[in-house]
């Protein structure tokens, strides 16, 4: 595959406590929830996989073992999870933060991702895209974004600011970012830590320069109750993307 120079470690954020969808999957954790007779998160390994990543820590918090136990039985043949369980509450990006210490692995580039999120684009497409980045998000075009808030995007294809939620169509957050390695030292200190709400303005504040990866593609965020039922038909309308790595597990 193509990508930036350097080894790249994805980490999947999958410690969040799903509170809206609580009452339908109370003893669940949300990337565990079936989808075509598979956890959720596994359609996500699905991709790291095709695109050649044999480690990927997986940084959980709510029900983690319950997660770790459903998603443990269908690794791919070569591919290694390193678990790090989220004690307390850190925050998206602290969470991350907590998973690439505490994983021991070393990397150039780290490829964060969403665990309740699906978006069909090459994975590898995203990390080669900008060779000379620090920063690369990925974002996705919504008809319909009134329930993301949209992202306000300059001249080359440059971070400007995440705006907040109101009715329209734009590009949205995807929850799919890399970074590289010597940029997690600029992010704030304080624990709870969003990527949304303080990691991206205090790196813009900082003069970082963040790049952003404009795809038109399907798009799934299991977020809520209506979404999660639109899980499997998502599976299945995109048979053809998911049929590339399918056979594998």
């Amino acid at each position: 595959m193509s990508v930036s120079p350097g080894v790249t470690v994805p980490v999947i954020l999958a410690g969040g406590r799903g509170t809206r969808i609580a009452s339908i999957f109370p003893d669940i954790p949300k990337p565990a929830i079936q989808v075509e007779g598979k956890p959720f998160l596994c359609w996500l390994l699905g991709q790291l996989y095709r695109d050649g990543f044999s480690d990927v820590v997986i940084s959980g918090g709510h029900l983690f073992k319950v997660l770790k136990e459903k998603v443990s039985a269908h690794v791919f043949p070569g591919m290694n999870l390193h678990w790090i369980e989220e004690i307390e509450l850190l925050g998206t990006a602290g969470g991350a933060m907590h998973a690439v210490k505490k994983s021991g692995l070393q990397a150039d580039f780290w490829l964060i991702c969403n665990g309740d999120s699906l978006v069909c684009v090459s994975l590898a497409d995203f990390i080669g895209c900008f060779h000379d980045a620090q920063v690369v998000l990925l974002a996705v075009w919504q008809d319909d974004a009134s329930r993301y808030g949209t992202l306000e995007i300059g001249n080359g294809s440059i971070l400007k600011a995440f705006r907040e939620k109101k009715p329209g169509s734009g590009w949205v957050n995807a929850g799919v970012y890399l970074f590289h390695d010597s940029v997690l030292s600029l992010f704030p200190h304080q624990r709870p830590l969003s990527f949304e709400t303080e990691v991206f303005p205090s790196l813009l504040h900082q003069g970082v320069k963040v790049k952003v990866h404009q795809v038109r593609a399907p798009f799934l965020d299991i977020g809520t109750p209506e979404s999660i039922a639109l899980a499997e038909s998502f599976v299945r309308i995109n048979r053809k993307w998911f049929s590339l790595f399918r056979k594998s597990f």
